[in-house]
This record gives C-alpha cells, sequence and structure tokens, in this order.
C-alpha cells in the first residue's frame, strides 16, 4: 500500500474531492476546472489521461468519453496548500482542442465588461454536432 501513500496528501474536501484546474501544456490556457475523487485522481496518473469525478452524475467521468476530446496528461501538480490540483494537458480532438461541453476552446470564454458577462471566445464545434 505504500505505493498509493501520495494520494493521502492531498487534502481531499468533506466529501471526498478536490479541484483540478486542466490547463493547456502547449499554450498555457487554462481549460477547464472539475473535481476528482482518490480513484479518479489515481486513473488519471496510471493512465496518463484526465479522469474526473461528475458531481451531478456522482461516477468517474472519463474526459472525452461522449465527444472524442480526451486530455492526455503530461503533468500532475498539487498547490502548496495540497488542496487543488493543477493538470498539464494535451488537449485531442478537433483542433484547436475542445474541452468544453459549449464547443468552445476553454470553458471561461465569458468575460466581464461592461456590468455583464460577454462571450468573448467563439464555438468552434456546434455541441448538437459533438453530442448528438
Amino acid at each position: 500500500m505504500a505505493a498509493m501513500d501520495w494520494l493521502d496528501d492531498v487534502k481531499w474536501d468533506v466529501q471526498g474531492l478536490v479541484p483540478v484546474i486542466a490547463q493547456e501544456q502547449g499554450t498555457g490556457d487554462v481549460l477547464m476546472l472539475a473535481w476528482m475523487n482518490r480513484e479518479a485522481l489515481r486513473q488519471t496518473a496510471a493512465l496518463g489521461r484526465a479522469v474526473y469525478f461528475s458531481r451531478s452524475r456522482g461516477k468517474l467521468w472519463f474526459k472525452g468519453e461522449d465527444s472524442g476530446h480526451v486530455q492526455t496528461v503530461h503533468e500532475i501538480r498539487i498547490d502548496c496548500d495540497r488542496d487543488v490540483l493543477l493538470l498539464r494537458v494535451t488537449q485531442q480532438g478537433h483542433q484547436p482542442g475542445i474541452a468544453c461541453h459549449t464547443g468552445r476552446h476553454s470553458c471561461f470564454f465569458s468575460r466581464l465588461g461592461d456590468g455583464a458577462w460577454q462571450a468573448v471566445d467563439a464555438v468552434l464545434k456546434d455541441p448538437r454536432a459533438i453530442y448528438g
């Protein structure tokens, strides 16, 4: 069991989850924020592919399982408080890579301006064409 001790170093929240930021290795773009439980982090480290925990579905979620937009993981980092993870990834699928279920490169596509949120990044592919 000593090989899994590194999982004990993570400060899991009361639900047994930790927030995870996915950052594109090549550009440095922040693609998304998701959540992991112990099993998701264990599988991500073992497979070199992003596996998250879907809070809405209550189960593991292999990024790209429905869309084909898989994230290859190059590096897993933890912050100084050990309560946030950072994945450095290559976003696979449509190029440039689509990480967001809205068909955009990043989930952070809206910017605050003039007192309102404004979408500033284009839809790269219609989500209906991705998810059916």
